[in-house]
């Protein structure tokens, strides 16, 4: 039922995509169906930019409510009943703010499923996939790494190179992972001895997990997913950048000394002039 529901658009995605590298087509090597999947990728994802902007910050609301729950659990950790009359205020007022995050990642699985499979399936609306029947590089698109001929050949170096994007990709992810974590999960006065480590050590291995992925997938879908995680970077990297700038413009000069260079000059200009700590000269 619901790979029927998909037809549909995958039908319709599937003609957006051939037209695109029709368009393309004097591309040399193979690279017009290619960059056809990569520009239809990156289309889509621009369409999706509200619904990731709106998950961006219902990751920010849920994460500030991590921190408050940590809080929570260090002033009142001696005291159960407390606590959780705390937590369970703490989420009642907050409630709306998770679930304004969690929709819009719910909306996009949609999304993220017709593209993926139009670059995975073998059939579309009952046709032949003719995506997958193109190449680059002189590998057919529909290729496995493990199949064909074999990953030590000309194919397999094309299946290489994605590995080696694919990996970059996740190396710089995981790295900004890492630098972000500090700030918006600050380390708890009484830390829990397991959990965080546990949990930090997934964080900073899941960003390769497309690397599993892609070695079972035909080399369509690997571009499929190298575009996508490469957008979702490039994304998360610019939301970051703006929420900063604005918290920034929010509370200029805080903790800065150039900041407080600044501001003095107008607090004496509001207050008056500055008493002077010189003493009277004897006329």
């Amino acid at each position: 039922m619901l790979l029927g529901f998909l037809s549909v658009p995958m039908g319709a995605a599937y003609h957006v995509v051939v037209a695109i590298a029709q368009f393309l087509g004097p591309l040399p090597a193979g690279l017009a169906t290619a960059a056809a999947i990569v520009g239809f990728t990156v289309a889509v994802r621009m369409l999706l930019f509200p619904l990731s902007y709106h998950a961006f910050r219902g990751q920010a609301t849920m994460t500030a409510v991590g921190t408050k729950a940590q809080e929570l659990r260090s002033r009142f950790g001696s005291n159960p009943d407390r606590l959780q009359r705390e937590l369970n205020d703490l989420y009642r007022a907050e409630g709306s703010g998770l679930l304004a995050g969690c929709l819009p990642l719910l909306l996009q699985l949609p999304f993220f499923s017709i593209m993926y499979r139009l670059f995975l399936s073998r059939t579309v609306a009952g046709h032949r996939n003719g995506l997958l029947a193109r190449e680059l590089f002189g590998t057919p698109l529909g290729n496995h790494w493990l199949t064909g001929a074999g990953p030590l050949s000309a194919h397999g170096l094309v299946f290489l190179g994605l590995f080696a994007l694919l990996a970059a990709v996740a190396f710089i992810t995981a790295r900004a992972a890492r630098a972000a974590a500090p700030a918006s999960q600050p380390r708890p006065s009484q830390p829990q001895p397991s959990q965080p480590a546990a949990l930090a050590a997934v964080s900073r291995a899941l960003p390769y997990a497309t690397l599993i992925f892609a070695a079972f997938v035909p080399l369509a879908a690997g571009l499929y997913l190298l575009t996508s995680t490469s957008w979702t970077f490039a994304e998360r990297a610019v939301l970051s950048w703006w929420q900063h700038r604005c918290r920034a413009q929010a509370s200029p000069g805080a903790g800065s000394p150039a900041g407080s260079a600044r501001s003095g000059p107008a607090r004496r200009q509001r207050g008056g002039a500055a008493p002077s700590t010189a003493p009277a000269r004897p006329r």
